[in-house]
């Protein structure tokens, strides 16, 4: 049964699972592991456990971080500004209309991606060949959106607070109008946007949050709890049928035709009087006449 940790890159990035191959990872331990991009410093966040059915093959971390990786990863700090600086003037002298976020380098300098926004689709091959002509690597380009701009870059919130999605968030959930409307909210968007233009993502926390209406919904879907048309349904089909005042319900239930003969009698002989059908078509047309 193999063990498995949780490693993340990022401070407040996704969470990657890794197959242990050396002894002593601990949680909080800083790790050697290949990631999709090339070799990469990333720290356990989930100490190991074991995982009995693996649904994918998981990549395995190579070793502990020594003292000369931490301190190649430093150097590798002041190569990415440098990466940054050089974009940044090809871009100006090509007039490419695209805004350089961040670059990222990997630790054995193997490939360098750079992350940008932009409003549509770029053709940005003629910049890739004069960064791949000035440091020799493999390049990558990634356009990314807004929110993962404010994520990579940082920055206020509204409430004074550092960005949700800077701190802790690790990833980005929809959010809606919907969620303000519920909170009886005033629907202003340049007071409900957050910093990268979209609606803030603290309006899905007091939706989807403890003691939120949705959460006592589905507090009361599982505590079972009957609503009073579920308990009483003849209540229900009495209303539907007793429509107008004065009816029966009975009466409407009951098929149209002439009335059996030998019934009445036996009604008559039982209670004295005659149906109360018969009486009302008797008193109609004495009722006409009197009135013309």
């Amino acid at each position: 049964m193999p063990e498995v940790v949780g490693i993340r890159f990022k401070s407040c990035g996704k969470i990657y699972d890794f197959e242990i191959n050396v002894p002593d990872v601990r949680k909080g331990a800083s790790v050697i592991v290949e990631s999709e991009f090339g070799l990469n410093i990333g720290r356990v966040v989930i100490g190991p456990r074991n995982i009995e059915n693996l649904v994918k093959v998981l990549k395995k971390v190579l070793r502990l971080a020594t003292d000369e990786d931490l301190s190649r990863k430093q150097e590798n700090s002041a190569f990415e500004q440098e990466t940054m600086e050089y974009c940044l003037e090809r871009i100006m002298a090509r007039g490419i209309p695209m805004k350089l976020v961040r670059t990222e380098v990997t630790l054995d300098r193997k490939r360098i991606l750079f992350y940008f926004t932009a409003d549509g689709r770029i053709d940005f091959r003629e910049l890739v060949k004069d960064l791949a002509a000035k440091f020799r690597t493999r390049i990558e380009m990634r356009q990314i959106g807004v929110r993962d701009k404010a994520k990579m870059v940082g920055g206020l919130g509204q409430c004074g607070k550092e960005l949700c999605c800077r701190s802790f968030l690790a990833t980005f959930e929809p959010v809606s109008i919907k969620m303000a409307k519920q909170q009886d909210l005033v629907l202003n968007t340049g007071k409900l946007s957050g910093i990268c233009g979209r609606l803030m993502c603290c309006l899905g926390f007091e939706y989807n949050g403890p003691g939120s209406v949705n959460s006592v919904k589905d507090s009361t879907k599982k505590s079972g709890s009957v609503s009073a048309k579920e308990e009483s349904p003849e209540i229900v089909v009495e209303e539907s049928v007793n429509k107008s005042p004065g009816t029966d319900v009975h009466a409407a239930k009951a098929p149209a035709g002439p009335p059996d003969s030998r019934s009445e009698k036996e009604a008559v002989k039982k209670t004295g009087q005659p149906p109360i059908r018969h009486k009302r078509r008797r008193k109609r047309p004495r009722e006409g006449v009197h009135k013309k």
